[in-house]
């Protein structure tokens, strides 16, 4: 049966109207498409129809991204932390330099791909190519954000799982600990010391330790259990509610040597790593232990052959030059997550272990490792080849 032609507009176009529901209050609501034949506006109205059909919400189809960046943000706001919803916000600062006012319906994958290219090449802000790991967080946000669309029927399709990061891209990985500079740390006693054991030997992020309590600890069981984290608000700690960390809930399997030092530690407090008043943490409390134990290393393992007189106090009014490479919380935690692989701990255990939400983040590291130390051992071969090469005369 053939459709009903529809009268042309003054500026040349056919309007179809298509059904799309009812408002709240109970009145017929409709979409007018237009064409400039027939056949071509009837085939929009197919289309939008198609839409209805698949559940798809298509008085939503002029959403802009900008609109649907910002509800993510707020969702993500009450769901990470602080830090990890600012690199969010980051990403998304970047995607809406070229998507903001795009309707979220019309983006496809080139138009990420663009956007993640660009920023390989060079990030307007720094002026430097993007890391690869920042590359990734906004390819992540976009995912994520297309993802919330398709939950509310505003599309049916996300562009950005397709999406590429440049084989060039350069990593900001920090490395772990030589075995050298770990003795440093066992063998060298200060206030932060306690915190550097956990983080080297148990993984601990610096939000979990600062929360920890002694309570959590079984030494019976050589057991650590990570029930709360804590999160830097306004140059305080806060105890963040345990609902919202989920993925870090964990039960952490400790080595003897762990047990063996904190045996020998003093208890003063509830929580196990605190400020010089035994209370817990700020983020200024926090940076001045730190700094005066990267001082204390410096100070023991610091080679000063370059100076007249070696320096024999950390508080020399003259200065001591920082020669040691400094050593931050997060590189504990990757030395962890090598002790984790070099004793062969399977990538599973390894992601409970580490409280990985997701094990792609392991998969990642160990990947890493495995290339790492597969170089290192055709290294090894090729100095035995070399010192066993018979001459031939």
């Amino acid at each position: 049966m053939p459709r009903k032609s529809n009268k042309k507009r003054d500026d040349g176009r056919i309007a179809v109207q298509v059904y799309i529901g009812k408002t709240p209050e109970g009145k017929r609501k409709y979409k007018t498409v237009y064409g400039k034949t027939q056949k071509e506006a009837d085939a929009k109205a197919d289309e939008i129809r198609l839409k209805i059909r698949k559940g798809i919400d298509v008085s939503a189809a002029n959403d802009i991204f900008g609109k649907w960046a910002a509800d993510w943000i707020k969702i993500k706001a009450s769901e990470v932390s602080k830090k990890r919803c600012d690199s969010y916000k980051n990403a998304v600062n970047h995607l809406n330099r070229y998507l903001e006012d795009v309707q979220v319906s019309k983006i496809r994958t080139a138009d990420i791909q663009i956007v993640i290219t660009d920023l390989s090449e060079k990030n307007p802000y720094t002026e430097r190519p993007t890391s690869r790991g920042t590359l990734q967080i906004i390819k992540i946000a976009a995912n994520q954000i297309f993802r919330l669309a398709i939950d509310n029927r505003v599309i049916d399709y996300n562009p950005a799982p397709a999406v590429r990061i440049p084989a060039d891209a350069k990593s900001k990985r920090r490395q772990s600990l030589s075995k050298e500079q770990q003795q440093w740390i066992v063998e060298t006693p200060h206030r932060a010391q306690r915190a550097a054991m956990l983080m080297m030997y148990a993984g601990l992020r610096r939000g979990e330790l600062v929360s920890l309590m002694w309570g959590d600890i079984s030494l019976d069981d050589k057991t650590i259990s990570v029930n709360r984290a804590a999160e830097s608000v306004n140059g305080k700690f806060v105890i963040k509610d345990s609902a919202k960390t989920d993925a870090g809930i964990r039960r952490i399997d400790i080595p003897k040597k762990l047990v063996d030092f904190l045996k020998a530690e003093y208890k003063e407090s509830v929580y196990v790593c605190v400020n010089t008043k035994g209370q817990m943490h700020s983020e200024s409390s926090w940076k001045t232990m730190w700094r005066s134990y990267l001082n204390d290393l410096n100070l023991k393992y610091g080679d000063f052959d370059f100076l007249e007189k070696t320096p024999k106090s950390k508080f020399d009014p003259s200065g001591i030059p920082f020669v040691i490479p400094k050593i931050t919380p997060h590189q504990l935690r990757h030395t962890f997550a090598t002790l984790l692989y070099l004793s062969g701990v399977d990538i599973l255990n390894a992601k409970e272990q580490m409280g990985h939400a997701d094990i792609k983040t392991t998969l990642e590291i160990y990947t890493h490792l495995d290339s790492e130390h597969k170089r290192k051992s055709m290294d090894k071969l090729d100095e035995y080849l070399n010192a066993s090469r018979v001459q031939v005369k």
